[in-house]
């Protein structure tokens, strides 16, 4: 069959679907290649791998495509052994086309394998070793770990991780105590019903719900799937040793303090979930700040975005890391770490900013998690978080998508940072570290000078150090309009100006200003 191919063309195309290869070094790098297009890890269709020609910048920076070619013999060889190699080492085979172009001259071509996408997941055995490939971004790499389990699941060589069967467990290992509490918390629980009937592989709680338990093949053995042991297991870290939270609590803005809380959490994801979100509550205390007018009451953070991110956290992490969920509390902010990056069918970009589609990396937990109250209607965390968030006045969440993890950062209301640093000024005053106290006053002011308690404390550390002046300058500098200070404040800032040795002329008006309107 004849293809028509245009490289110019093809040169736009991302660099995830084309490979160029001027002078085809390595075989078995094509080959590679070719594997990672037919597996077709991103969804894009499959792949070109051009033989014979590359893309260089021109003078001005723009495209530019060089074809120097390969000879007849040359590509002939070439052709071989990548078809010959792509039926005899590549499991199951691929059958690559090809097309030849024309090159720069006429004794030479540019060869074009064209790598249609399969269902399958393809290997590639070289000497005693066989490797799955993929395509990321520009780069062929190796399927490994998470990569290669979702290739599989995705080419339905496996099912998801948290539908298969645990070979480790028996429903020996389930907890029917807390599958019965869990069931009558749902409303599930019927009375007439054996609990051995709840475990049976035909008995379903839902139509999208999988069985809790299956037999296994070849014994006939009955075992738990694993997002039942999750769920109702006796000790699911028996089975997943990263089933588990650490909860830590750093006092400052970060891990180098001298002292910090740290707890671990075991036991089943729901009850790991609850004991998460009533110590997050804690942290999303409401502070009543006397010196704001328009916002007295404030939280520090709003507790529905803390529980969507760290059911989020729980519901959408990968089970089969070692690693922990881990969530960190500074000064000023909340951080929580999950294991596992985003799965490729989530755009990234869509994810922050709440518009992506639902879908769920652990769809068994799914069903139990709504109907547990933990977690609304598929795909509204993230939407949750962005919109409470906003809401509250606090900072928008920050998603750092890592290779292994993704960590949700929630900021805390800025006005909670002032009122601490506000604190911290006030004890720097008492124990007569009055330069700490000053400067950090004086960042206060800067971002509100109207904030009542920071003008007061301003005056009243500048009393102590006998600078009144800088009272006097700060009013000047400033520009604050003093009808909108309450009396309080104007008489203490009017006593402090007075103290003043020889004040000018300007400062005696502020001053008369003052406590004319003190007097009112």
């Amino acid at each position: 069959m004849n293809y028509p191919i245009d490289l110019k063309e093809l040169a736009y195309r991302e660099s995830e679907q084309v490979e160029w290869k001027e002078n085809v070094a390595d075989i078995n790098d094509v080959i590679q290649t070719a594997v990672a297009f037919a597996n077709d890890y991103s969804n894009l269709g499959g792949g070109y791998i051009v033989c014979g020609a590359k893309e260089v910048k021109d003078e001005h920076g723009f495209q530019k495509m060089l074809l120097p070619g390969m000879t007849s013999q040359r590509l002939k060889e070439v052709e071989g052994k990548v078809l010959n190699a792509c039926r005899d080492y590549v499991d199951p085979p691929i059958v690559p086309h090809t097309v030849q172009l024309p090159a720069e001259t006429e004794d030479k071509r540019v060869l074009v394998f064209i790598i249609p996408a399969t269902d399958h997941a393809h290997s590639f055995r070289q000497q005693s070793t066989t490797t799955y490939y993929i395509r990321i971004g520009s780069n062929t790499c190796e399927a490994r770990n998470g990569l290669l389990r979702e290739l599989l699941v995705k080419k339905g060589k496996l099912p998801p991780w948290d539908r298969r069967i645990n070979l480790n467990a028996t429903v020996n290992d389930l907890d029917l105590i807390v599958l019965r509490e869990y069931l009558q918390r749902m409303s599930l629980w019927d009375g007439k019903r054996d609990i051995d009937e709840y475990l049976s592989p035909d008995f379903k709680l839902a139509a999208l719900a999988p069985s809790l338990c299956q037999k296994e093949p070849l014994t006939n053995v009955l075992r738990p799937r694993n997002f039942a042991l999750l769920l109702f297991g006796r000790e699911p870290t028996r089975f997943f040793p990263g089933a588990v939270s650490i909860f830590s609590i750093y006092p400052g803005k970060d891990r180098g303090e001298t002292h910090a809380e740290r707890i671990e959490l075991e036991g089943t994801i729901v009850e790991q979930a609850n004991k998460l979100i009533e110590r997050l509550n804690a942290e999303a205390y409401i502070v009543f700040d006397k010196t704001s007018t328009t916002m007295p009451n404030l939280a520090k953070y709003p507790s529905r975005a803390l529980q969507e991110a760290v059911v989020n956290a729980l519901a959408h992490r990968d089970y089969e890391s070692d690693q922990p969920t881990r969530i960190t509390i500074f000064s000023d902010r909340v951080e929580i770490n999950s294991p596992g990056t985003l799965p490729s069918a989530i755009d990234r970009i869509k994810f922050v900013e709440g518009r992506e589609s639902p879908f769920w990396r652990n769809q068994g937990l799914a069903y139990f998690f709504i109907k547990l109250q933990l977690a609304q209607t598929e795909g509204q965390g993230i939407p949750t978080i962005l919109r409470t968030m906003k809401a509250e006045g606090c900072p928008a969440p920050i998603f750092e998508i890592g290779s292994e993890n993704l960590v949700c950062i929630l900021g805390a209301h800025p006005r909670h940072e002032a009122i601490r640093e506000l604190r911290s000024a006030e004890n720097d005053t008492v124990v007569g570290n009055y330069s700490a106290a000053l400067e950090k006053v004086e960042k206060l002011l800067n971002n509100d000078p109207y904030n009542f308690r920071s003008l007061e404390l301003y005056c009243e550390i500048n009393n102590l150090m006998r600078t009144p002046q800088r009272v006097a300058e700060f009013i000047f500098n400033s520009k604050i309009d003093l009808f909108r200070l309450n009396a309080a404040t104007q008489l203490v800032m009017a006593e402090t100006l007075t103290s003043i040795n020889n004040p000018n002329k300007s400062t005696r008006d502020i001053i008369n200003q003052l406590l004319d309107l003190v007097g009112r």
